[in-house]
């Protein structure tokens, strides 16, 4: 009978007692191999972290060696500068520092088109100046 059954289910007479609701074969050392396995992947984990924190470090000395051969600043710095520049630009104001306009885009001085005016009626004859100024 023991045969008919193995060759039924194909040598899988193992499974049959769970299939059948036995209780599983446990593995007394299956909590220690966990373990381990759990503790090699921890390892493998660490092992790949510094790799690359070595390469990462190689790579910064290879950048800081151009940026000393061209006088190049860090993108941290850079930004540091552009920073400091403006906190210092406006540091009495309680605003934001406003915007460069263009010469010509709307916000010229009243002085400008006075002197331009003025410069004009320094070529005029004595009494058109005088009848330009009233």
């Amino acid at each position: 009978m023991d045969f008919v059954m193995k060759q039924a289910l194909g040598g899988a007479t193992k499974d049959m007692g769970k299939m059948l609701g036995g209780e599983e074969e446990k593995d007394p050392d299956a909590q220690k191999k966990e373990e381990e396995r759990q503790e090699a992947l921890r390892q493998q984990e660490d092992e790949r972290k510094a790799k690359h924190a070595r390469m990462e470090a190689e790579r910064e000395k290879v950048r800081q060696t151009i940026r000393d051969k061209y006088g190049l600043k860090k993108k941290e710095e850079k930004e540091a500068e552009e920073k400091a520049a403006m906190e210092q630009a406006c540091e009495g104001s309680l605003t934001r520092p406003k915007k460069a306009i263009p010469a010509g885009c709307g916000d010229e001085d009243d002085e400008d088109e006075e002197s331009i005016l003025d410069t004009v009626l320094k070529f005029l004859p004595g009494p058109l100046q005088d009848m330009f100024k009233k």
